[in-house]
C-alpha cells in the first residue's frame, strides 16, 4: 500500500524523531474495529516493519554516540555503560555486536565504510527482518572457518540474508546448520583460532532475586574439562547443600553406603546437579586460598558470603559500572 523512498537530502533528526513520537500517539489512539481482516493484517505487519526500521537506526545512532565519544563527556567509563545507563538498553552487550555487524561506520577520512554483513544490513534497514533474525544469521556466519575464501562467505552472508526475510530465528538456524555443513563437509577448516575466535563467558545481570543467568560458548578443551569435572562432581546424592549429609567432592572419595543413601534422597534435576557441583568446587578452590585472602582489599570470604547489594553499598561499588558483565 505504501513505498519507502529515499532521501538524499540531510533531514532534521529531532523533529522527525519528534513526528515519530506523535505518530505513535496517533497509531495507539486508531480505531482497529472497523478495518477488514486484510487490513488489520497489513496494519500489524507494517507495524512490525517499522519497528525494525527503527532499530536499525537506532544502532546507526550508537555508531554517532561512539565517534562523539559521549560515554566519556557524561562521566560513563565504557560505551555498554552509556547504553545501559543513558539510552536504557536492556542487552547492551548484545546490542553494540549487532552494531558492528550491519551499522555503516567510517574510515580516518570520515568516508563510509561497507557494512560488515551489507546484505543483512539492507534487509533490516528495508524492515524486512527484525533485531532477532539479524542475530540468529550473525550466529551462523560467526561459525563459518576463517580458512573459507572470501568470496564464498560473501555468498553466504548474502543467502542467509535472503532467508531471514522469511525465515523464523529457529528455521535460520536450521537452515545455517546445512550451510556450515556444505562449506566444511568433513569439518576439518575450523582451526585453534576459529574455536579461539568464538569463547565466550558471560555472567548476566542479577535478576531481583539474586540469580543470575550464565551465557557460554566453550572451547573443545574447556568443554572437555567441564565434562569430565561434572562426571565425578555432579552425581546424585554429592554436593546436596540442601542435605547436610551428602558427601561433597569428588564421587571417588565418598563413602559409598553414605552417597547411596543421599542419592536416595536426592531431588534435584541435572542442570541442578551441575549447578551444585560448581559452587561446591568454587567453594573448594576458595577454601583452599588459591585466590588469595582479599580482592579490592576485602576478605575473600566476606566477599563471597555478603550481600551483593550491602557489600556494593559498604564499599561504594557500582555493579556493572565499567560494562564487563553486561551482556
Amino acid at each position: 500500500m505504501t513505498e519507502t523512498t529515499s532521501v538524499d537530502a540531510p533531514c532534521d533528526a529531532v523533529a522527525i524523531v519528534d513526528e515519530i513520537h506523535r505518530l505513535c500517539a496517533a497509531l495507539q489512539r486508531a480505531e482497529l474495529s472497523t478495518l477488514t481482516d486484510a487490513q488489520v493484517e497489513y496494519v500489524a505487519a507494517e507495524t512490525e516493519r517499522a519497528r525494525n526500521r527503527l532499530a536499525f537506526a537506532g544502532d546507526q545512532q550508537v555508531v554517532e554516540i561512539e565517534t562523539r565519544d559521549l560515554p566519556r563527556k557524561t562521566g560513563r567509563r565504557t560505551i555498554l555503560a552509556y547504553m545501559h545507563d543513558v539510552l536504557r538498553m536492556t542487552r547492551p552487550g548484545r546490542r553494540r555486536t549487532r552494531v558492528q555487524a550491519i551499522a555503516t561506520f567510517t574510515d580516518l577520512t570520515g568516508q563510509p565504510l561497507q557494512p560488515e554483513n551489507p546484505t543483512l544490513a539492507a534487509a533490516f534497514a528495508d524492515g524486512r527482518v527484525g533485531p532477532d533474525h539479524v542475530h540468529a544469521v550473525m550466529d551462523v556466519l560467526d561459525q563459518i572457518p576463517a580458512a573459507i575464501a572470501h568470496d564464498v562467505t560473501a555468498a553466504a552472508e548474502r543467502t542467509m540474508a535472503e532467508y531471514a526475510t522469511w525465515m523464523t530465528p529457529p528455521e535460520i538456524e536450521r537452515a545455517g546448520a546445512r550451510l556450515l555443513a556444505h562449506l566444511d563437509p568433513d569439518g576439518v577448516l575450523t582451526d585453534l583460532e576459529d574455536r579461539r575466535r568464538r569463547r565466550k563467558l558471560w555472567i548476566n545481570r542479577q535478576r531481583a532475586d539474586g540469580t543470575s543467568k550464565l551465557t557460554a560458548t566453550l572451547t573443545p578443551e574447556l568443554r572437555a574439562r567441564l565434562a569430565t569435572f561434572l562426571d565425578v562432581w555432579a552425581r546424585p546424592g554429592m554436593n546436596n547443600p540442601d542435605d547436610p549429609d551428602s558427601p561433597t567432592g569428588a564421587i571417588q572419595d565418598a563413602d559409598p553406603e553414605r552417597l547411596e543413601a543421599a542419592a536416595q534422597r536426592d531431588l534435584r534435576t541435572p542442570a541442578q546437579l551441575n549447578h551444585d557441583a560448581l559452587n561446591a568446587l568454587l567453594q573448594a578452590v576458595f577454601d583452599d586460598g588459591l585466590l588469595g585472602k582479599t580482592h579490592r582489599g576485602l576478605p575473600i570470604q566476606l566477599i563471597v558470603k555478603a550481600d551483593l547489594a550491602d557489600l556494593q553499598r559498604a564499599a561504594g561499588l557500582a555493579a556493572t559500572a565499567d560494562g564487563t558483565l553486561i551482556d
